[in-house]
């Protein structure tokens, strides 16, 4: 009987220590030349939005190359993320709050085949890092075969984090 007290006193001294180092903000550690987050920390009982798997809007559907239907990787980029800004707003949120991003980029015929991460990655400034929106969201580039639709060259996923009390 000993034991299981002793056993149950550590468990809790083991909880109280993990509660304990939970934060109280929201933490994003960020190396301060590099725009994005090594990671995210939230504080307990705050809630989470994800987004799905967003992609351009067309900007001409009887275009007659991917460029001219949805743009190159930079131009989808910028519409995925400006429609992920409008979906956000329906929440009660904006790009302030999103704290990690998941984009898949596609090979870009009209670029040698190869995925164009420059182009993704200048749309990503638009948005993130600087004086706008100094958030530094936490991310992950994944280079990809293909999209579903073989006109996009770019999705993008977000998690944002509700305000407190939200």
């Amino acid at each position: 009987m000993k034991v299981r007290a002793h056993l149950f006193l550590v468990v809790l001294l083991v909880a109280a220590l993990c509660a304990e180092a939970a934060p109280t903000q929201v933490t994003m550690p960020a190396e301060s030349n590099s725009p994005i987050s090594a990671g995210v920390g939230l504080p307990a009982g705050r809630a989470l939005f994800w987004t799905g798997g967003t992609v351009a809007a067309p900007l001409n559907k009887d275009g007659g190359t991917v460029h001219e239907r949805f743009g190159d990787t930079y131009a989808q980029g910028v519409s995925a993320l400006k429609n992920i800004g409008h979906i956000l707003v329906e929440q009660g949120l904006s790009l302030k709050d999103v704290v990690y991003l998941r984009i898949y980029v596609a090979p870009d015929l009209e670029k040698d085949g190869k995925p164009d991460f420059a182009g993704c990655f200048k749309a990503y400034r638009l948005f993130f890092d600087n004086e706008r929106n100094p958030m530094k969201a936490a991310r992950a580039t994944v280079g990809v075969s293909a999209l579903v639709n073989s006109d996009w060259l770019i999705e993008i996923e977000a998690v944002a984090v509700y305000p407190a009390g939200k």
